[in-house]
């Protein structure tokens, strides 16, 4: 596969540490113990491990209780991966090569897919954090009380809390190389493209949230029931309309910021800070009448999201404490061993928004009912659609 191996990914690769022509074909094994160091195969570990209790946890959901919003979700968000990465990976092969260069290369993983460029832990992030951040602000009651957009926005918030606490970890701790000169991943807020702050870590989640939502959540809320055959192209549209939202949400910035890195940048902070104002209105003022009584308490929680999102937190704080010296020590920026660092105020404003948000869905009240409970239902109906 050396014709893919355009100049930017191969000097990505070698400052990683492999060589592009050495990657594996389709699918490739390598030692958990021989990887760069020991972060990244605890990394894969815990992200693979949840994402497969995730998609465990939809398929029961849907079997005992006719829900299918999680596997929907689960489903769309690998599909909107499957749209999204490969032209990233691969601009050549796809012919945008004149638009678009190589942004990034990931480091080698344990299991790796498409010659060296996707790790298996990349496929299994995606719906795993779609997935927490979905049903933390779904056991708020948010989407039931402010809607689809309202409650869609919060899943963009909290995603990205719990997103930017493991996006400015790893160009340290080596589990990715950015591109500096790609003009699309300018302005850098540290170590990070400000465009994946906002795009990847709140807008597309927003877009997955709200179109899952909309074609499937709402009506199962409202008691409603698909066949196989529906959430078959319900899940396949949501892939697609993510996949779109992605580029329609941060249209200004792309828009008014064509000609200045710096107005593109303050275009991406000013989306990011509406998003994030309007998510903790939202989220306070339903947290605050759900304690004091005056909006009917969810009957929905789900144990599983509450349990991992503590430990997928308490995995990425151990990451991060064993990375401090190296980053207390770091001079303009840089490590010693020559790896850039990302913001540590703004992880730890992350942690205390994702924390915050675990804690929430513990301190409310609830309709009696308990993670094996599905949602209230208006009837049992069969969807037309």
């Amino acid at each position: 596969m050396s014709d893919l191996c355009s100049p930017t990914f191969e000097d990505l690769a070698t400052r990683l540490g492999f060589s592009c022509d050495e990657a594996g074909g389709l699918l490739e094994f390598r030692n958990p113990l021989a990887l760069e160091n020991w972060t990244l195969p605890v990394l894969e570990l815990t992200i693979v491990v949840g994402a497969v209790l995730a998609l465990v946890y939809a398929i029961l959901r849907l079997r005992r209780h006719g829900d299918p919003t999680n596997l929907v979700l689960w489903l769309g968000a690998c599909a909107y991966l499957f749209i999204i990465e490969p032209p990233l990976y691969f601009p050549a092969a796809f012919g945008i090569e004149q638009h678009v260069d190589t942004m990034f290369a990931h480091n080698v993983f344990t299991v790796e897919f498409m010659w060296g460029r996707l790790p298996l832990y990349i496929v299994a992030i995606y719906p795993l954090l779609a997935t927490l951040s979905f049903e933390i602000v779904r056991m708020l009651g948010v989407f039931r009380k402010y809607g689809v957009v309202l409650g869609a926005v919060c899943v963009g918030f909290v995603h990205h809390a719990f997103y930017e606490i493991f996006d400015h970890l790893g160009p340290q701790l080596r589990w990715w190389e950015w591109s500096l000169e790609n003009p699309i991943s300018q302005p850098f807020f540290d170590s990070v493209p400000l465009p994946s702050v906002v795009v990847f870590a709140a807008l597309w989640p927003m877009s997955l949230a709200l179109c899952t939502q909309f074609f499937v959540g709402r009506h199962v809320d409202r008691g409603e029931s698909f066949s196989g055959l529906q959430l078959v192209w319900r899940t396949v549209v949501i892939g697609i309309l993510a996949s779109v939202g992605t580029f329609v949400l941060p249209m200004p910035a792309t828009v008014l910021g064509m000609g200045s890195t710096t107005v593109r940048g303050i275009m991406y902070a000013l989306e990011l800070a509406v998003l994030c104002v309007v998510a903790v209105w939202v989220l306070a003022r339903q947290w605050s009448r759900l304690r004091r009584g005056d909006s009917d308490a969810p009957a929905y929680t789900n144990v599983f999201v509450q349990r991992f999102s503590l430990v997928y937190l308490a995995v990425l704080a151990i990451l991060w404490i064993t990375a401090l010296p190296d980053y207390f020590s770091a001079v303009d920026g840089v490590t010693d061993n020559g790896d850039p660092i990302g913001s540590l105020w703004y992880v730890v404003a992350c942690f205390v928004v994702a924390i915050l948000s675990v804690i929430a869905t513990f301190t409310i009240p609830r309709a009696g009912a308990t993670s094996e409970t599905a949602p209230p239902t208006v009837a049992q109906t069969t969807s037309p659609q």
